[in-house]
């Protein structure tokens, strides 16, 4: 993947999608993620009352068949929140990247204009969908093509899970490198992280089986038949077998 064919907020250029693409009638899925700095309760004080704050909106469009159709990138000026020096290396923002952003409502509605009719939003679990919910309505931010699609809204996390069989929690790193998707690009960047999701959100739907790193196949196969022997070996343990059982004759 080239990593100049992402759009970066400092250009303020949005990627549009190919003419060949109906951005009003073909089904499309809109993997978002953003990223978030922390707000301490005294600079919030009643107003604001969510620990975290939207510094990034990233997302990749995909069309009917998953492929990538276009990507959107912003950076959004926080009201509340600081970037201290967990969140600047974690994501790599700082207060440059931040002092030219819209605010969190000026940027939705960029993003909405981007947004395509029928589009079906996805996500690495809910943690987004709730912070984007939660937070608009702590600053009256309305709008009804949130609403719309808040019922719809894909968990590509759980999707991943139920594939593997086995059911626990993967975080997106490890899932990638399970899926034996190879990545470029810094994660915690709300676009990068969106691609790659992107990309394995596509695997998932176009593989009855997902075809797994080769390694990591060999171990999760040999987790899983552990746990198997386990489970096996937990019903047994219930069990209580009379050592002197009745024989019924002529049966």
């Amino acid at each position: 993947m080239d990593m100049n064919s992402f759009v970066t907020p400092s250009n303020r250029e949005l990627n549009v999608p190919d003419e060949s693409y109906n951005h009003n009638t073909d089904v499309s899925y809109v993997v978002l993620d953003l990223e978030m700095c922390k707000v301490k309760g005294s600079a919030a004080g009643r107003t604001y009352s969510k620990k975290m704050e939207i510094i990034q909106i990233g997302a990749t469009l995909l069309d009917h068949d998953f492929g990538v159709v276009s990507k959107f990138d912003r950076y959004v000026k926080p009201e509340y929140g600081r970037i201290d020096g967990f969140i600047h290396s974690l994501t790599g923002i700082n207060y440059t990247d931040l002092s030219a952003a819209g605010d969190l409502n000026a940027v939705l509605r960029e993003f909405i204009e981007w947004i395509p009719e029928n589009a079906i939003f996805v996500s690495w679990s809910m943690t987004d969908r709730s912070q984007l919910y939660g937070e608009m309505k702590a600053k009256g931010i309305h709008f009804d093509v949130f609403n719309e699609k808040h019922e719809g809204w894909i968990d590509c996390q759980k999707m991943f899970s139920e594939k593997m069989v086995i059911q626990r929690r993967y975080s997106l790193e490890e899932a990638l490198l399970a899926a034996d998707i190879f990545t470029e690009g810094n994660a915690h960047n709300g676009l990068v992280d969106a691609y790659n999701t992107a990309l394995l959100f596509a695997k998932i739907n176009k593989e009855m089986e997902l075809v797994l790193n080769p390694y990591y196949k060999q171990a999760h196969d040999e987790n899983y038949s552990s746990q198997l022997c386990c489970s096996i070996g937990e019903l047994l343990a219930g069990l209580k077998f009379d050592p002197d059982p009745v024989v019924c004759a002529g049966v």
